[in-house]
């Protein structure tokens, strides 16, 4: 049909897709740009397109622009598999596995892999348009982006596939936008997952975000956005989901696991939730709120610090110590409510050594509210053999999981407000001796103690 906006990669006539999909998605976009020239006649204007990619392998050697609204780049499935795994299995093995590579709609991004480069140059897709309206309604679903490689990093650690460095990116956003869409998709080994710049009615959901050295950035600024129902997992060196200056974004039922060097790290965010989620890290610093961060939630979820239980990265970690919080705000008015918090680490490895790890830590504000929190301290439940460890990363990290028998308790400090802060509330979240506050200041009810129970 004449006016049928419905593009496939593989049967338009200009380019190759296999070799160059980003010279095909261009080209796909001038002709929609070329048949949908006026804004208002007979009250239509410009519909977008849909753009389909089959299943398949597709080469990225030019980057591709977008600068039209109402457009939807839409695959056949996000074909996630793990490449940390396979690059930390034996080459000679790799004939062994069912799979090699990531798979489904894959999109293999061969621009120059580069440590400390522009990050726009690395990416894949980038959607870029001023003025007004706001470029608006850009779908991604249902197809993988695959950063391919990690590069050296300098470090001399001989390692370069753990590195969680090579300049790509998978989707950058430079420009105020309204109602995007980021739908089951799948990221992969790329330096940043998602980036978006000044979000307004964003929706990121049902994604799988996983060994990439960040996953989800919101930056410069946001509104009335939503992070939900994903499956995120950030290299040590970057944050799982990011945000900075946002107002009203919701983080809800996601399941993040490690090894992001943050899971959430707010930075000047206020009147968001971060509400029944399950997290699980292998540092301190797993929820952070730096700068101005007001009246936001945290509550209903499932928080768990352990260590890294896996051999070929037991190396890394986030640089920080026990005592930075595994939740840490900086802040007026936030509320802190109904959270499960499991801190399960042998004494060995509290750092620095001796301490008492803390779990939530009020560093600076007024106002803020921490009830009803349960806490676990427990050493780690050392009940798998070292050959299963070496055998498989998932076997590994399930067992420990699942090990919850031959542990003890471990002193911790459940909540610490530090000096200067007041009119704060803690109830409920710690007995006495757990809680560290100055009780002139602030309000404080502790956790009733069990006979023989700290």
């Amino acid at each position: 049909m004449a006016d049928s906006y419905y593009y496939d990669v593989t049967t338009w006539p200009i380019g190759n897709p296999h070799t160059d999909i980003g010279e095909v998605i261009n080209s796909i976009i001038t002709d929609v740009k070329a048949r949908q020239t006026d804004a208002d006649s007979n009250n239509e204007g410009k519909p977008g397109a849909t753009i389909y990619i089959p299943s398949g392998d597709y080469h990225l050697t030019t980057q591709v622009l977008i600068d039209i609204s109402y457009l939807r780049i839409v695959g056949a499935g996000h074909g996630f598999v793990s490449s940390s795994i396979r690059f930390n299995t034996p080459k000679e093995e790799w004939n062994n596995l069912h799979e090699i590579w990531p798979g489904g709609s894959r999109i293999l991004v061969d621009l120059p892999a580069i440590n400390h480069g522009p990050e726009r140059e690395g990416a894949a897709f980038v959607v870029s348009r001023k003025g007004n309206p706001r470029i608006s309604s850009v779908e991604f679903a249902n197809f993988c982006i695959d950063g391919l490689h990690f590069i050296d990093d300098g470090s001399g650690n001989n390692d370069p596939e753990n590195t969680y460095i090579n300049g790509k990116t998978g989707i950058y956003i430079t420009d105020a936008q309204d109602s995007f869409r980021i739908n089951g998709m799948g990221f992969i080994y790329l330096e940043h997952g998602i980036v978006i710049h000044d979000a307004d009615a964003l929706s990121i959901h049902d994604n799988f975000i996983a060994e990439c050295g960040n996953c989800i950035e919101l930056r410069g600024s946001g509104q009335a956005s939503k992070i939900t129902d994903n499956l995120i997992g950030a290299g040590y060196r970057g944050y799982s989901i990011f945000a900075e200056n946002f107002g009203g974004l919701l983080i809800t039922a996601n399941n993040v696991f490690p090894r992001g060097a943050s899971t959430v790290f707010f930075r000047n965010v206020s009147r968001s939730s971060i509400t029944s989620n399950r997290f699980h890290a292998f540092y301190p610093g797993v929820i952070v709120l730096e700068g101005n961060c007001s009246e936001n939630l945290i509550a209903s979820n499932h928080i768990y610090r352990a260590c890294e239980p896996w051999p070929p990265m037991k190396r890394y970690n986030n640089g920080l110590d026990d005592l930075f919080g595994i939740i840490r705000i900086e802040g007026n008015e936030n509320s802190v409510i109904g959270n499960h918090i499991s801190d399960i680490v042998d004494e060995i490895n509290i750092r620095p050594e001796g301490t008492a790890p803390i779990i939530i830590r009020l560093v600076s504000g007024v106002g803020n509210y921490i009830a009803n929190n349960h806490i676990v301290a427990n050493t780690e439940g050392n009940n798998h053999n070292e050959e299963t460890i070496e055998e498989s990363c998932f076997s590994t990290q399930v067992e420990a999981v699942l090990a919850t028998a031959k542990t003890h308790s471990i002193p911790v400090v459940a909540v610490h407000i530090d000096s200067g802060s007041s009119r704060n509330t803690v109830l409920d979240s710690g007995t006495e001796s757990q809680v560290y506050l100055d009780v002139t200041a602030n309000a404080f009810r502790p956790t009733p103690s069990l006979p023989g129970i700290c």
